[in-house]
């Protein structure tokens, strides 16, 4: 298992590649290991454990690994587009945000599941994903009585088709 200084998570491939980042992650099963698909920018997470939801029933299934994220980094956990047909789950904060001070030796990640039906979610089925982000640049923000510009309208207000 490599450990590496936290000053090296950002490293340099061969000339003319683009830098990675480099991710400490820990597991907590012994679920199938992360690996990066060939298209697309997502990663896919696993349950760790097999988890009966009723209908109605709220339910933090765990992923079964925990990460170190670089400093001014977080990563979005969301549903796989399969997630809601294949089990009738739906995430229950709609969009997880890790930030990476969540980088403990016990701090699993989990996906928060609520269930529209009677479902059964087994070990290592991939029921969400996620990606690395670069965090908010620092903002200030001041109060103003006018913003001068046009009223837009409200929701919906950009048309219906």
């Amino acid at each position: 298992m490599e450990k590496f200084d936290e000053r090296k998570k950002i490293h340099k491939l061969n000339k003319g590649e683009k830098s990675r980042l480099k991710i400490s992650i820990k597991y907590f099963s012994d679920i199938e290991k992360i690996y990066k698909i060939q298209q697309g920018d997502w990663i896919d997470l696993r349950a760790a454990e097999t988890v009966v939801i009723k209908k109605g029933e709220f339910k933090l299934i765990n992923l079964g690994v925990g990460m170190q994220l670089p400093e001014g980094y977080e990563a979005y956990v969301v549903p796989r587009s399969s997630t809601f047909n294949t089990w009738g789950i739906i995430q229950t904060n709609s969009f997880g945000v890790i930030d990476n001070s969540y980088s403990g030796n016990n701090d699993q990640w989990k996906f928060p599941a609520y269930a529209t039906r009677d479902t059964i979610v087994v070990k290592n089925d991939r029921i969400c994903q996620f990606r690395i982000q670069k965090t908010m640049d620092s903002i200030n923000i001041f109060e103003v009585d006018n913003l001068d510009n046009s009223d837009r309208g409200g929701w919906g207000s950009t048309g219906s088709n």
